[in-house]
């Protein structure tokens, strides 16, 4: 089959690999339909995650048939469609047990496309079927599914839950790539008073509108002031980092109250000073982690019924031979507009499907 193999940082490319087998009695074999690719992946490209060696298969996003399972798989079976979560789960460690997927000590955790091959390929083998892969609607179209393989979880978990977002808050989002649009989206089931969004991206600020924001801050406005501004020097209640860099991190912590949450996402390759002679005294939670798909359930029956705007994080599909191109108009995603790509979900042709976003058409 063909994948996409990481060989080091830097260096990918779209080859021949062997055929995925089942291992073990708790595998499924999936072969793809639509599979997208992360903001971590890029990360892994630049090589700010180690542990993924070279040879590996990336990808951890995933929407998909089943065509073989393991003799003690009992949840799903050869033809269902699926979603392959982000997260793989054994289901009996103390982490499972308390839904905290993520920190599996099982076996599982974020292993796709990390510490095993993932799913940017025609097959993937998912471990730990029973509580890895969501059965689908028939009515859910795959493009739509698989931005809650990650994103969508993501924003919600990492972001809106950790920080504890409540009605009447002031919530500001910095950085509205697809974490920052998903985590702008599930706050504003918990009625906040108001959502800034921040990012540099014109395109993107655009989205975050159209997601919900009532205020944004690009280029050359200062988010600080305006967050002071808008809550009589007081601070947001809420801040979500959703960039991964020290310095929106340290920002996120000028901006959140006292008292308040700052719910880092972003996925961090540097260290970032933490200032506590000036944080210590002034009451602030801050929150770390890795999304534990522990919501996924709930946002699928969300999205069947219509309530998250999931088809409008998809800008740009493709089908899935041309890996490497939709690679290069994601990580362009300034010069592009790209928000999500999918690829073998869209149309069945040989050209790059885009959808306009924003009035610069990005």
């Amino acid at each position: 089959m063909k994948a996409l193999v990481f060989h080091g940082p830097g260096q990918s490319a779209w080859e021949d690999v062997p055929d995925p087998d089942i291992q073990e009695p708790t595998d499924a074999i999936v072969r793809v339909d639509a599979v997208t690719i992360c903001g971590t992946d890029l990360h892994i490209l630049k090589g700010d995650v180690p542990e993924v060696r070279p040879g590996t298969v990336l990808g951890h996003e995933a929407v998909g048939e089943v065509v073989e399972v393991g003799g003690d798989v009992k949840t799903v079976r050869p033809g269902d469609r699926v979603l392959v979560s982000c997260i793989t789960a054994c289901g009996r460690c103390r982490y499972c047990r308390e839904g905290a997927y993520g920190q599996c000590l099982g076996g599982g955790g974020w292993i796709l496309g990390h510490t095993i091959d993932g799913t940017q390929a025609e097959f993937v083998r998912v471990p730990y079927a029973d509580l890895s892969v969501y059965p689908l609607p028939g009515g859910v179209d795959s493009n739509e599914a698989v931005m809650l393989a990650d994103i969508f979880p993501t924003g919600y978990e990492v972001g809106v839950l950790n920080g504890r977002v409540r009605p009447g808050d002031t919530v500001a989002v910095v950085g509205a790539g697809p974490v920052g649009l998903a985590a702008i989206a599930t706050a504003r089931l918990f009625s906040p008073d108001r959502i800034i969004a921040v990012d540099l991206a014109p395109s993107r600020l655009e989205a975050a509108k159209s997601f919900g924001a009532d205020v944004v801050v690009g280029a050359g406005e200062d988010p600080e002031q305006l967050v002071a501004d808008l809550t009589d020097g007081l601070g947001a209640d809420v801040v979500v980092e959703a960039v991964g860099v020290p310095e929106s991190f340290e920002m996120c912590t000028r901006m959140v109250r006292p008292g308040g949450h700052v719910a880092n996402v972003g996925v961090h390759g540097r260290p970032a000073t933490l200032h506590l002679e000036q944080l210590w005294i002034k009451n602030v939670t801050i929150t770390t982690g890795l999304v534990d798909t522990s919501s996924t359930p709930t946002l699928l029956k969300m999205l069947s019924g219509g309530r998250l705007p999931a088809a409008s994080m998809v800008t740009h599909t493709f089908p899935l031979g041309q890996m490497e191109e939709a690679y290069e108009v994601f990580a362009k995603a300034g010069e592009t507009g790209a928000l999500k790509v999918v690829l073998g979900g869209g149309p069945r042709h040989d050209e790059v499907t885009v959808r306009q976003t924003g009035d610069e058409g990005e």
